[in-house]
C-alpha cells in the first residue's frame, strides 16, 4: 500500500524496523519475532539495507519474503553510499516488480570494509538527491514510489549548524518525500522542539517519532558509541543508576521509560511511532500491553 494510503487510512500509525540476519541462526530468530509482532497489526514494518553491497541480497530477500508471506507491508532502506544511477534504477526495478511500494531514502555510512571510501564518486551526494532520483522512477503505482527521509531531533551529528540542518530536511521534502521518521530519542521535549521546527521551516508532511527501548547496560553504551539516542535524559539515568547493574531491573526501567514517552506522544498527537526493535519483539509487545492496547489498530483509530 502506498504510504499517502496508509496515512489517509489511520490517524496515526504504528511501524517496526528490521535488519537483515547475517546466518541462519539470526534468521529464525528473526522470522520469530516477525511472527509475534504480525499479531500487532502494524502500519508497516521497514527493511534496514547496508551499502557496498554488505547486506544488499539479504534486504531485498527480506522485503519479498515479507511482502509474499506476511500481512506486514514492507518499506525498504535504500542509501546513496556505493551507488550510481544505474545501480539504483534495477533496485527499484526489481521492488516495483515485487509490487512494494514505498522506499525509505537516506544518505547513510561507508562501509566499515571501505575505510576512506571518497563519497565523490557517488552518483548521489546527498538523500534529496536520491529522493529527486526514486521521485521519478517509474512505478506501477501513477503516484509513483511513496518516499520517507530520517530526521533528527538530537540534531544531525554531521551537521552541527542547526539552521542548515533544517535547510537540508527541507530540501528532501521539496524533492518530494511523503514523511520523515526520525531517528531514536529519550526526551520528548527534542522531539516536540524539533516538530515545531519543522512547522517553521514549512515543513508539512507526517512526522513519526522512533523509540528504541533500552533492554541492557550494554545496549546503552552500545548506543552512546554510536551517537544514536546519546542524549540520555539525567532522570532516566537517575532511574538506571538505582538498578545496580541488575539486568533485569534495566530492562524493566527502560521498557517503563519507552511506555511513557509513547503515551506522551500519543497524548500530544503524533503522527506516528516507529519502534526500532533491534529484531527482538518482547520490548515492543511488552509496551503495548503496557499502554493498554493488543495491536496498533487499537492505538491508531
Amino acid at each position: 500500500m502506498h504510504i499517502q494510503d496508509i496515512f489517509a487510512q489511520y490517524k496515526t500509525t504504528f511501524s517496526f524496523e528490521f535488519f537483515p540476519p547475517k546466518d541462519d541462526e539470526a534468521a529464525e530468530q528473526l522470522y520469530k519475532s516477525i511472527s509475534e509482532l504480525e499479531t500487532l497489526r502494524p502500519s508497516f514494518v521497514s527493511v534496514t539495507y547496508g551499502a557496498g553491497g554488505s547486506t544488499r541480497q539479504r534486504t531485498h530477500d527480506l522485503v519479498v519474503r515479507l511482502k509474499n508471506e506476511t500481512a506486514c507491508d514492507p518499506i525498504p532502506h535504500l542509501t546513496c553510499v556505493c551507488h550510481g544511477e544505474e545501480e539504483i534504477s534495477q533496485i527499484l526495478q526489481r521492488y516495483a516488480e515485487a509490487g512494494v511500494s514505498n522506499i525509505l531514502a537516506l544518505g547513510g555510512d561507508p562501509p566499515r570494509q571501505l575505510d576512506g571510501y571518497d563519497r565523490s564518486q557517488d552518483a548521489f551526494q546527498n538523500a534529496a538527491d536520491l529522493v529527486r532520483f526514486v521521485k521519478k522512477f517509474p512505478h506501477p503505482d501513477p503516484r509513483g514510489f511513496g518516499i520517507g527521509v530520517a530526521g533528527f531531533p538530537e540534531g544531525h551529528p554531521a551537521t552541527p549548524n542547526r539552521l542548515k540542518e533544517m535547510d537540508f530536511l527541507k530540501a528532501k521534502v521539496d524533492e518530494g518525500a511523503d514523511y520523515i521518521v526520525t531517528q531514536l530519542f529519550f526526551e520528548n521535549r527534542d522531539f516536540f522542539d524539533f516538530r515545531e521546527r519543522c512547522d517553521l521551516a514549512g515543513i508539512r508532511i507526517p512526522i513519526l517519532a522512533g523509540i528504541m527501548p533500552i533492554t541492557s547496560s550494554t545496549g546503552m553504551e552500545r548506543m552512546a558509541e554510536l551517537s544514536l539516542g546519546s542524549r540520555f535524559p539525567a532522570r532516566m539515568l537517575k532511574a538506571l543508576s538505582r538498578c545496580k547493574d541488575d539486568q533485569k531491573y534495566v530492562r524493566r526501567v527502560g521498557i517503563q521509560w519507552a511506555t511513557e514517552q509513547c503515551r506522551d506522544l500519543l497524548d500530544n498527537s503524533v503522527h506516528g511511532i516507529h519502534f526500532y526493535t533491534l529484531n527482538r519483539s518482547t520490548a515492543t509487545r511488552e509496551i503495548y500491553a503496557n499502554l493498554g492496547v493488543k495491536d496498533s489498530l487499537q492505538l491508531g483509530e
